[in-house]
């Protein structure tokens, strides 16, 4: 994929790689967080999040599950929640030139914290 806003970056393809998918992560993350859900949207919503990762430049792949028995646990007397960063594991695969970075989003139990971080870079 051309990148026309490749003359901007001074770093390595690994770190312009590692720099798109993070942003894809904060993206998704600070878009959906907030947004109603029930037991009859959760697919439809994963679907979703998934789709507008996908679209993004250079993301080869994306997988999106959000957590259905916090759905069960959390639903108030209207039968909704609102999704929070707690229930989202998310895999994003950015290929960048010759690199290729898969990022997660995933709760962490012992940090207490929904961290999104580098699983796994490969280059070639």
């Amino acid at each position: 994929m051309h990148d026309p806003a490749q003359k901007y970056f001074n770093c390595t393809e690994r770190d312009r790689a590692v720099f798109e998918a993070g942003i894809k992560l904060g993206t998704l993350y600070h878009q959906y967080v907030g947004v109603p859900l029930n037991l009859s949207n959760v697919d439809a919503l994963e679907r979703a999040m998934e789709g507008s990762l996908r679209v993004q430049p250079f993301v080869t792949d994306a997988r999106v599950r959000i957590d259905r028995e916090s759905i069960h646990k959390r639903q108030g007397v209207y039968k909704y929640i609102t999704l929070y960063g707690e229930m989202l594991d998310v895999q994003v695969e950015v290929t960048y030139g010759s690199v290729r970075v898969r990022a997660r989003l995933r709760y962490v139990e012992d940090m207490d914290y929904p961290l999104m971080y580098v699983e796994d870079v490969r280059e070639g």
